[in-house]
């Protein structure tokens, strides 16, 4: 990786970066503080810095935050295969138990969402808490799209353009990654992103094989529906979720409509909470961090969250 590709990775900040291996894969996370792990999972079209003010809040009220690039992303390994939610699952169980843990709380966003969803059912043990930021279940999600294709449906057609060939790459990438602003600001509320926050994450998906690693998630999660590989998955994510669950939608959400979303709930036989952040598109972390962070230190620190 070049000069310009690692300053794009390796921002500077209140927070180390290092490599750790799990899965047979290496991962580049970014981590802050001492405490119980939380274990922060990107979305698209991002990578970890979409938790940059995560990793310090969540240090200074007492816990050890690390943000990890997902396979494929930023400074992880971009392996040809494993972009199925299965191995991206395996993956992050496997990195709490590189980091020296049986188990830890685990947040993401979007893509990260459904990994973490993932790993409820798959490695139970692993996912102490389960934080949901701008994801529906994806069982949740898949009746939403049959069942309101004006609305839900409409929203999720981007991924179809994503199942050709080579093209969507080449469309991601035409005049320095301009398609990754556009869907940045589509999605979000009013007045986000800013232009550092949208060059940064421009120059990031930039980097070499970072959008087919990515667009390689969105076509096994549609090309798998009716092979063995994607009914079992479907089978297996009907398993109720036993870790109490936090979710966090923007009301502004364009990508995952938040009505969409709110049935998750229906998968989770712990204690679940949903808030609705009213002004927020599908990045409430990133475009209101002050009410994101509330909500969730409120609930990590509520030693019994209510149902």
């Amino acid at each position: 990786m070049g000069a310009r590709g690692e300053a794009s990775i390796y921002l500077d900040g209140p927070w180390s970066h290092r490599s750790v291996s799990a899965n047979g894969t290496r991962f580049h996370i970014a981590e802050s503080g001492d405490g119980p792990l939380v274990l922060l999972l990107h979305g698209f079209p991002e990578f970890w810095w979409t938790w940059r003010r995560q990793l310090t809040t969540l240090s200074e009220a007492g816990f050890r935050a690390v943000a990890v690039d997902l396979r494929g992303y930023g400074g992880s390994d971009k392996p040809p295969r494993g972009y199925d939610l299965v191995t991206a699952a395996s993956d992050a169980s496997g990195l709490v138990r590189s980091l020296g843990e049986a188990n830890a709380v685990v947040v993401g966003h979007d893509w990260g969402g459904m990994i973490a969803w993932t790993m409820a059912a798959y490695f139970p043990k692993v996912v102490r808490r389960l934080g949901i930021v701008s994801a529906a279940h994806p069982v949740r999600l898949r009746a939403a799209v049959l069942a309101d294709p004006f609305g839900q449906g409409r929203s999720s057609k981007y991924a179809l353009g994503f199942q050709m060939p080579m093209l969507p790459e080449r469309q991601l990438l035409r005049d320095h990654a301009e398609r990754v602003g556009e869907l940045l600001e589509s999605w979000s509320g009013p007045g986000w992103p800013d232009p550092a926050t949208e060059r940064t994450y421009r120059t990031a998906m930039s980097l070499p094989s970072v959008a087919h690693s990515a667009l390689e998630y969105h076509r096994w999660l549609l090309r798998s529906r009716l092979r063995p590989d994607g009914m079992r998955y479907a089978r297996t994510m009907k398993t109720p979720v036993q870790a109490p669950t936090l979710q966090i939608h923007g009301a502004l959400d364009t990508c995952v409509r938040p009505r969409a979303a709110r049935g998750s709930g229906t998968y989770v036989d712990a204690p679940y909470r949903w808030r609705l952040i009213d002004g927020a598109g599908h990045f409430p972390h990133e475009e209101v961090p002050d009410r994101f962070d509330l909500e969730l230190r409120s609930w990590l620190l509520d030693p019994e969250p209510e149902r």
